[in-house]
């Protein structure tokens, strides 16, 4: 028997909503959600974004992006984009992540996601234990994605528009795979750093590129 369609919709979320609706209870209007995706790459940088979600949405289908395929997560967006979300991306660059490390350079996504909204925020919820550097009233959830619909909105928004530029850097860079593997330490991408050495967009900080350039004399950034 043949497969049947892919299913690309997560079964409804529970109350992932009630934490803005109580924000809203006590006087917070523009409550925002914040969530960074990409910490663990090779290559590429890390990118946050920010979502304050209109009071009318279909919050159930917004669940964490690493759940969803991506046709589901690109479905979702344009959702986002056309019904009312605010919706901001703060990026931070890989020689930035070799300077801070991924920590200092994931809180810094988030901070200038939150300064480039359209709208300024008056509550941040904040996906992971750590709170923005920044003088706003916000609460951190560890797996933030599974408690705010407005964290989940943000995870799916930052993963399709990391996607995307990395999507880009594989026509810049087409023997990393980085169409496949998102600059994630995947065999194939281990091999090519070892077959080809590092490009302009490896993370020189992490293991597996320092390395390289520790082994390879040669090496020439």
């Amino acid at each position: 028997m043949g497969k049947g369609p892919q299913k690309i919709w997560p079964d409804p979320a529970p109350d992932t909503f009630s934490l803005e609706r109580s924000l809203r209870r006590k006087g917070y209007l523009q409550i925002a959600g914040l969530d960074e995706v990409g910490r663990g790459p090779l290559a590429g940088p890390v990118m946050a974004a920010c979502v304050i979600l209109p009071q009318d949405c279909d919050y159930q289908r917004f669940v964490d992006s690493k759940t969803l395929p991506e046709k589901a997560r690109t479905l979702l967006y344009q959702e986002l984009q056309q019904n009312g979300a605010i919706i901001s991306i703060g990026i931070v660059s890989e020689s930035e992540i070799d300077r801070l490390n991924i920590l200092q350079a994931s809180l810094l996504a988030m901070k200038k996601a939150v300064i480039a909204l359209a709208k300024q925020p008056d509550f941040l919820l904040v996906d992971g234990k750590f709170p923005v550097p920044m003088a706003l009233e916000q609460q951190t959830l560890v797996k933030g994605e599974s408690k705010s619909a407005s964290i989940a909105a943000a995870s799916i928004a930052a993963k399709v528009e990391r996607d995307k530029l990395m999507a880009d850097y594989h026509r810049q860079y087409p023997a990393y795979g980085f169409d496949r593997n998102k600059g994630y330490p995947t065999a194939e991408h281990r091999k090519a750093i070892q077959t080809h050495g590092p490009c302009a967009i490896h993370r020189q900080s992490f293991k597996c590129v320092r390395e390289y350039i520790a082994n390879n004399d040669q090496y020439e950034d």
